[in-house]
């Protein structure tokens, strides 16, 4: 239980105390007018109380990632805690602010603006088409994931909740953002910290060991090795590409620039908080990864093992309100997703979104892709999403990292954890089944010539490959 607190006391201390410095670095102005205000257009560009952006922001970034990864995660052992706190703190938190805030300087625009502007425009292309694929399969997904657990939950067919779930959608990425974004968000996001509470209260009160066989090494009943996979599986809840799509929209709803670290970098590290809760509550409630992988079955289902733990620790009304926060979770990422992937493809191709006949052209086109995804077997390409997500937060650490080098600024807070990350996806490249099926230490040294070689590209760039 010590080692569940202190990880707790961490993650709050990297918010006060790191988080100060990222911001340091940065070099924040707040004089200045946020694009909240000098573009404002009532649609996407609208000033919000800052509370209110803290809790969308936190609800878009979390989706299943800080549960459903962090379940998944667990089956390492306590040493998964290490890349919560260390990555919330070092990477996914400077991740975030850095995504939030360079958006600010740039208008609120989006992540392939930033691309284009220091990767080149044939670059930005190729990421644009991968991005809204990736931002499609994600709200593709997580309609289809609530959708089946609602149907096993309260009844109706699956198909009439996946149509429920598009329609919502289609209004939540078409309306002005202070409509149904605005209002609802913050509280479902208090739904989900009021059943992450209740459950590790529950842990505690039931007198649970909440580390069972405590030591850091590799406890994988399956033997899959730390590195890279680790650090893969756990995405949300310590670093996500996907908040690299997120920050942008609250970066165009923020009415100062001190309020970006509040919201930015402690909203990832509150999602810290959320994983390190579930992957306690999965270890702890099994007693040990043997229990859990057996709790997970041969198809790795987390939402099996959410359901038996909140009915386990709560009863029926504490499963019906963990479910209820589960379902919340992926439906409100999925929708943000596909408004996202709308403003992505309205910035590059220079469409302005204040006449509702702007945003029906483009959202038609993303809903009817999207929908058409739905009703396809996902399943093969849904197996490549947590490495394309952890490649799109390399190459935002990255951009970060370029943005902090030309500003002449201490580029070493997105360069170490962009060269760890670079390594991480190169050496999953190599090993994992679904790429080049190599042996560990073969993978490992593909990851760090791959490392090496971005290394030696980040040093000789030195100039924005277009005038802004």
């Amino acid at each position: 239980m010590a080692i569940f607190f202190l990880s707790l006391i961490l993650l709050i201390l990297g918010y006060v105390i790191y988080g100060l410095i990222v911001e340091k670095i940065f070099a924040i102005h707040p004089e200045h007018q946020t694009p909240a205000i000098t573009y404002a257009d009532g649609v996407d560009y609208m000033p919000l109380a800052p509370w209110r952006v803290f809790l969308i922001q936190f609800l878009n970034i979390a989706g299943l990632g800080p549960v459903f990864g962090a379940i998944l995660g667990a089956l390492y052992g306590p040493v998964c805690l290490f890349w919560i706190v260390l990555g919330s703190i070092f990477a996914g938190g400077v991740h975030d602010y850095l995504s939030g805030m360079i958006s600010m300087c740039y208008r609120g625009r989006t992540l392939s603006y930033f691309i284009e502007i220091f990767l080149g425009k044939k670059f930005c292309v190729f990421f644009l088409i991968s991005l809204v694929v990736l931002l499609l399969l994600v709200g593709s997904i997580f309609a289809k994931t609530p959708a089946a657990m609602l149907s096993s939950l309260i009844g109706m067919d699956f198909v009439w909740w996946l149509l429920i779930i598009f329609a919502y959608y289609f209004l939540a990425t078409l309306l002005p953002i202070d409509k149904v974004v605005g209002h609802l968000y913050p509280f479902f996001a208090a739904a989900l910290l009021l059943a992450t509470v209740l459950l590790i209260g529950a842990l505690f009160v039931n007198g649970y060991e909440f580390y069972p066989n405590l030591h850091i090494l590799n406890q994988n009943p399956n033997g899959k090795p730390i590195f890279p996979l680790m650090f893969i599986t756990i995405a949300c809840g310590a670093l996500s590409g996907f908040h690299a799509t997120q920050s942008p929209m609250m970066a165009r709803c923020l009415t100062n620039e001190k309020y970006g670290r509040p919201i930015f970098y402690g909203a990832m590290i509150l999602e810290g908080v959320v994983a390190l809760v579930w992957a306690t509550l999965a270890i702890a409630f099994f007693h040990g990864t043997g229990g859990l992988n057996e709790a997970l079955g041969a198809t790795g289902n987390a939402g099996k093992v959410v359901a038996e733990i909140s009915d386990g620790l709560l009863g029926s009304f504490g499963k019906f309100l963990t479910v209820t926060a589960i379902v919340l979770l992926a439906i409100t990422s999925g929708d943000t997703a596909l408004r996202s992937a709308r403003l992505s493809l309205a910035d590059f191709f220079k469409i302005k979104q204040q006449k509702i006949r702007n945003r029906l052209f483009l959202s038609v086109m993303i809903f009817a892709c999207a929908m058409a995804m739905a009703f396809i077997d996902l399943n093969k390409i849904w197996l490549y999403f947590g490495w394309t997500n952890q490649m799109l937060a390399t190459i935002m650490l990255w951009v970060g990292a370029l943005y902090l080098k030309h500003k002449k600024r201490f580029y070493l807070i997105a360069l170490l954890p962009a060269l760890f990350m670079t390594a991480v996806c190169g050496t999953y490249f190599g090993y994992s089944e679904l790429m080049l099926k190599q042996n560990l230490e073969t993978s490992v040294i593909i990851g760090i010539v791959i490392m090496l070689g971005i290394a030696v590209w980040f040093f000789s760039a030195s100039k924005y490959h277009t005038k802004h």
